[in-house]
């Protein structure tokens, strides 16, 4: 068993991964646009708010799986933060700063994107939906980085 707990777990990683990261550039590169070009803002608005709250519960457990194959990675094959390369270190920086970004989003912009929705105040959802637009953006970048970083560079930090 213990020789299948690091190939469980990476896979567990970079599923984890490719469903938050593959996620937002969906909804960034492709819906974003096409509901902009065809949807008037009411109608957006509660496009976005029903999109992100199924959506959300799967970064949830994106935001759970990722520290935690992470660190059992960090701790048991690498024996702790002082066995690994620069890209490690990186990535959990980087890592760190995703999470805490959704977490803002969450419970600061989604929930007064839903509030409004539900309120009918098209003006405060759409503020709200221009914040998740930019924080969302920048954590996809940030999680591109992640992607070329893990794949690419790592190799060279080895």
């Amino acid at each position: 068993m213990q020789a299948l707990s690091y190939p469980l777990t990476i896979s567990l990683h970079a599923l984890a991964a490719v469903i938050w990261v593959g996620g937002m550039f969906f909804a960034y590169m492709a819906l974003r646009p096409v509901a902009a070009q065809l949807l008037e803002p009411p109608i957006r608005l509660e496009l976005w708010s029903q999109t992100l709250a199924k959506f959300f519960p799967w970064v949830w457990l994106a935001v759970i799986a990722l520290p935690a194959s992470g660190y059992w990675i960090i701790f048991a094959v690498y024996g702790g933060f002082a066995g690994v390369g620069w890209s490690i270190h990186l990535m959990h920086t980087l890592g760190i700063i995703m999470i805490l970004l959704f977490l803002h989003v969450y419970f600061a912009p989604f929930k007064r994107l839903r509030r409004a929705v539900d309120e009918e105040n098209f003006q405060e959802g759409a503020r709200n939906l221009a914040i998740i637009r930019k924080m969302v953006g920048i954590n996809l970048l940030l999680g591109l980085l992640t992607v070329v970083v893990a794949v690419g560079l790592h190799r060279l930090a080895v």
